[in-house]
């Protein structure tokens, strides 16, 4: 198991975010707008998840996956709090989190499952959360022309998502969970999870005044299906959860120790590995 570091990120998220803070980009900034509202709620329920999982092995197990636990907590409760100041700059531009209640609303149906549900819940959309990051790790350059204090805040927590990107997964499996059921929660969250980042990213282009202007539209098809675009470099990353056997360490990439190696001006490390 790995024993995950603890980070506080030093930059100001008090100052005021521009309303098209990534690179002056209307659909990249709506895109990740929407992407940092479903963090606070989706950040909780991992950390429930982990912790609930945790419980549940026998205490000779739980020995064994305490302290990466005890990290990826301490990792998500971070994250939960970095995003949620950078959620009340960008609400100030009159955009609405509607993401939120309807998340909690699901959750609500999940209250008597098995951790282990939760954990594979937790695992599918840590896929995403570290196929994502990948891809931004080894593209920085979609944020040139972007505030380096927010370039920071999005590098910094996709290399820590890449970072931890095992251990749900590692725990859903000391709890006996089988690749047929991680697959269909698998897929059941990736249509979720596609869905809400469609409506909550058309929700906020609306509100910007943005939605059917045509470089919005150009933007939107270069940044996912372009050369280098998000969506057209990650599929097969992302594909690959669906088979049997799959482990996420099939997918190792050293740009997260990089990139956490060459920027230790920006973090403070609060519990060591």
């Amino acid at each position: 198991m790995t024993d995950l570091a603890v980070r506080r990120l030093l930059i100001d998220l008090d100052s005021p975010v521009a309303r098209h803070w990534f690179g002056g980009d209307a659909f990249r900034t709506a895109l990740f707008n929407a992407l940092s509202m479903s963090f606070p709620v989706g950040e909780q329920f991992f950390i429930d998840s982990v912790r609930s999982g945790l419980k549940t092995l026998p205490d000779e197990e739980q020995a064994k996956y305490l302290l990466e636990a005890q990290g990826f907590i301490g990792q998500e409760a971070t994250h939960r709090r970095i995003h949620g100041l950078f959620n009340l700059q960008i609400e100030k531009h009159g955009l609405v989190n509607a993401w939120e209640p309807r998340a909690r609303e699901r959750l609500k149906f999940l209250k008597d499952f098995h951790p282990r549900h939760w954990l594979a819940i937790t695992a599918a959309t840590e896929h995403f959360t570290a196929v994502f990051p990948d891809w931004m790790l080894r593209n920085p350059q979609w944020f040139d022309g972007t505030e380096e204090r927010l370039k920071t805040l999005w590098l910094w927590h996709s290399a820590e998502e890449s970072e931890h990107k095992s251990t749900a997964f590692d725990l859903y499996r000391a709890l006996g969970g089988t690749d047929a059921s991680r697959i269909k929660w698998f897929k059941r969250i990736t249509f979720m999870f596609l869905s809400d980042l469609l409506r909550q990213t058309a929700g906020n282009l609306h509100r910007d005044g943005t939605p059917w202007k045509w470089r919005t539209w150009r933007s939107a098809a270069g940044f996912l299906f372009g050369q280098r675009g998000m969506i057209r470099q990650s599929y097969q990353p992302w594909r690959a959860y669906k088979r049997p056997g799959f482990h996420p360490s099939q997918l190792a990439s050293d740009l997260s120790h990089q990139w956490l190696q060459s920027h230790t001006e920006v973090y403070l490390v609060m519990r060591p590995r």
